[in-house]
């Protein structure tokens, strides 16, 4: 007994220093918000007061003072997600991750997106204020680095802390434009389609691209294999960090709102991870204030306001992706065929360091579109070498000069000059002001083709034919300032002509866009709380209509007394994604199964890179309203097959599966049951102990795809939709009440899981709420959290 009673002190005094080490070691580990720090490089103090969200209000005496101090305390919250997103477009994955990652990093590296930031370095001009506060920002994190303490992450993987320099700034650029490229999810797929199954099939899908379009208008005014595809989509399902998908954004000019002020708002869509994409800040000096949204290694905001004026972004979605196929010399395979004669591919030996292994070398060949993929993606089994032609790599980056002329404009006119120099990734660029001016640029280095030439095919690299004739000017292209209308929109749709012709993209389908459109014409007096209800809104006005042209052909004289119950829910819907709608359940597993039952059989293993992707949702949109089509016979069958009989065994095997999979009790069938979200830590990913304590969630929450409240999920075999990618930050300003402006994050503003602030906002941002971005002086000056920055002596 006394030695049972020994065992129960000792484990009791284990599990006491087992706690406290854990406390200990989170206190050491987490975030400096409050107190004195000095560090080299300051001229005067800086005090950075965080608030009740913990985003930190730098106030300094100059600007070089404040990015120091925003280098720092991005670095504090941020270390772990700064050190993989500066990995990826190096190639550098594999080294902390092991050989899993080899396959994505012998692609990013041989993208050329390092070489060409070592060229854009070398011809920076060293002395412009840029260059400057960007190597301030730099020489904050690296102090944190040398002197702050070690993100968890780091012990895990068993990684060493390296300093940043300028070239890990443009390998972010180069990542995020490449992240927003849709050509190798669509190009190869497209292409198999034609050489495979030929023109007439081909066609069919292709005219998607001209129907049901709600086009962004134009109007300048005066200022007040599918193997292919599939590989490159395996490696960026590997990727660790988010890539970006797409957004809303609209702004109301003063004629359309209650108080007579433009009131803007912006919701940038993206592949939900932990920590968030976004890194908030507020910075104030003397000459100088804005309130920002920083990517991951960017010294200046891609979002932001003050209180003069606002900016955001969507995609573009404009095609900046060309592929080729290069003719090699069957005499010499480094050289391939141009038309002025044959030509040497330029190569570069790039070295892959695994972690626990030996270092790779992979050669990259290149010809004068790019780098050839053959080399650098496994399995692709065209034996034609394809090379592409990406304008990011081709022209000027001016991404550091853009981002900085545009959070430090002065004027409509200023900005209008930072975006104008955007060559890559295409952006719509959403601008309102307090001196009532509103404004859209389509910002990108667009280009034309022949006119008969189809872009989302692969092209004849050897034939001149297919070549770039002629870049567009930036006054050519889409925008509006200040237009009769009153508002200015893009949710990533199509827009109106230019240059003579509508401009070829990966545009997303019209629902978002309708959506907005149909909201911001019928009414005149909107406010903020009204927009922030809009931003959550999660009606599609197209669903009702694609579900018209399914259900009849349902033969309903057939359906049992549960399918009759619902067919009527669905025939019944308005298109709300509430999470306790059934209707929804019934509609997405409809889909799949049409879209299986109309196109799989032809399609074969093309198949999986049609499905998922804006190209598959416009042409079901056109499909369903078609009678007659090449599309509906399965050819696996001898009968031929009719519309209405793809649509009665697509709703017959829909409820043969949700009673399945549901229950045989329709009104069970709720959406909460088979959707949820929930925010991956790269290391949470690994599933366990790990997943509970890295990774934030899971929740369920309203929203579908292609709401306005974009809740972004695969619609698979499975019947459950996991949502992996929507709003990254929902943002409302109205210049009527500026210093109230309202905001909010997926999770938290700190990727330091012991900080408070890792997943605060989390729950309310599910439940479609908001906090303040606050810019009153008085109100920041009583935050509980004050850290201040002293100068080294």
């Amino acid at each position: 007994m006394k030695l049972l009673k020994k065992i129960v002190k000792v484990l009791f005094i284990l599990l006491l220093l087992l706690v406290f080490t854990g406390w200990l070691v989170s206190k050491i580990l987490q975030p400096k918000y409050n107190g004195e720090l000095k560090l080299a490089n300051l001229s005067d103090k800086v005090t950075v007061y965080f608030d009740e969200v913990g985003v930190p209000h730098i106030n300094a005496q100059n600007q070089h003072d404040a990015y120091v101090a925003l280098g720092y305390v991005h670095a504090q919250d941020r270390l772990w997600q700064m050190e993989l997103i500066r990995r990826i477009s190096a190639g550098r994955l594999s080294e902390i991750f092991g050989k899993e990652l080899v396959r994505t990093d012998k692609f990013f590296s041989g993208l050329g997106i390092e070489e060409a930031a070592e060229k854009t370095i070398q011809q920076l001009d060293k002395n412009s204020e840029a260059y400057q506060l960007t190597q301030a920002y730099l020489d904050g994190i690296n102090q944190f680095i040398a002197e702050g303490s070690t993100p968890l992450e780091f012990y895990l993987v068993g990684v060493e802390k390296e300093k940043y320099t300028i070239k890990d700034v443009y390998n972010v650029f180069g990542y995020m434009a490449f992240s927003f490229a849709v050509a190798h999810k669509t190009d190869p797929m497209l292409t198999e389609i034609k050489e495979k199954l030929g023109d007439v099939y081909f066609n069919e899908l292709i005219e998607a691209d001209s129907k049901n379009l709600t086009l962004i208008k134009n109007k300048k005014d005066t200022v007040l294999t599918a193997s292919f595809a599939k590989a490159i989509n395996e490696v960026m399902d590997k990727l660790p960090v988010s890539p970006l998908i797409g957004s809303n954004s609209w702004v109301i000019a003063p004629q359309k709102t209650k108080n007579g002020k433009v009131i803007f708002a912006n919701d940038p869509h993206i592949a939900f991870s932990q920590p968030s994409v976004w890194y908030q800040s507020h910075i104030k000096t003397p000459d100088y204030e804005m309130y920002g949204y920083n990517l991951a290694l960017t010294p200046f905001p891609l979002l932001g306001h003050n209180r003069n004026y606002a900016y955001g972004m969507t995609m573009f979605e404009n095609d900046d992706v060309d592929f080729y196929y290069e003719e090699n010399n069957p005499k010499n395979p480094l050289e391939y065929k141009t038309p002025n004669g044959y030509e040497q591919y330029k190569l570069i030996d790039k070295n892959i360091k695994i972690k626990g292994e030996k270092d790779t070398v992979c050669q990259v060949k290149v010809s004068k579109h790019g780098p050839v993929m053959n080399g650098l993606i496994d399995f692709i089994e065209d034996e034609r070498p394809i090379a592409m032609q990406w304008i990011y790599t081709q022209l000027e980056n001016k991404l550091l000069d853009v981002s900085y002329e545009m959070s430090h404009a002065t004027s409509l006119e200023e900005f209008k000059q930072g975006a104008s120099k955007i060559h890559a990734p295409g952006l719509n660029v959403m601008y309102g002001d307090a001196q009532d001016n509103i404004a859209w640029f389509a910002a990108a280095k667009l280009y034309k083709y022949r006119d008969s030439l189809y872009t989302k095919t692969i092209l004849n690299g050897a034939s001149r034919d297919d070549e770039i004739q002629r870049y567009l000017a930036f006054e050519e292209n889409p925008q509006a300032i200040n237009p009769s209308w009153n508002y200015v929109y893009s949710a990533n749709n199509q827009p109106d002509s230019i240059a003579g012709m509508l401009y070829p993209g990966y545009y997303l389908p019209e629902d978002r866009a309708r959506r907005i459109v149909n909201l911001l014409e019928d009414k005149n007096d909107w406010t903020q709380f009204q927009v922030s209800k809009m931003i959550n809104d999660v009606t599609s006005p197209i669903v009702p209509e694609i579900v018209m042209h399914i259900t009849k052909d349902v033969d309903e004289t057939q359906l049992t007394a549960s399918e009759k119950k619902a067919f009527h829910l669905l025939k019944n819907w308005d298109g709300t994604y509430g999470k306790n709608e059934v209707a929804p359940v019934i509609y997405t597993r409809l889909w799949y199964e049409f879209v299986k039952n109309t196109f799989k059989d032809e399609m074969g293993s093309a198949f999986e890179q049609f499905v998922n992707t804006p190209f598959e949702e416009k042409v079901v949109s056109n499909q369903v309203k078609k009678e007659t089509s090449v599309w509906w016979d399965d050819v696996t069958t001898p009968e031929k097959e009719t519309k209405k009989e793809i649509m009665n065994l697509s709703f017959q095997n829909t409820m043969l599966f949700l009673q399945k999979q549901l229950g045989e009790n329709v009104d069970d069938w709720q959406w909460k049951r088979v959707t949820s979200v929930e925010y991956e830590h790269a290391i949470g990913k690994a599933g366990g102990l790990l997943r509970k304590f890295f990774n934030v969630g899971p929740f369920t929450t309203d929203g579908g795809d292609q709401v306005i409240n974009n809740q972004i999920y695969k619609i698979d075999s499975t019947g459950y939709y996991k949502i992996h990618a929507g709003p990254s930050t929902r943002r409302v300003i109205d210049f009527s009440d500026v210093e109230n402006s309202i905001t909010i994050l997926p999770t938290g503003q700190s990727g330091n899981v012991f900080s408070p602030y890792y997943k605060d906002q989390a729950e309310k941002y599910v439940n479609g709420e908001f906090v303040n971005m606050n810019l009153n002086e008085a109100a920041i000056k009583k935050s509980e959290n004050k850290l201040v920055l002293l100068p080294k002596e």
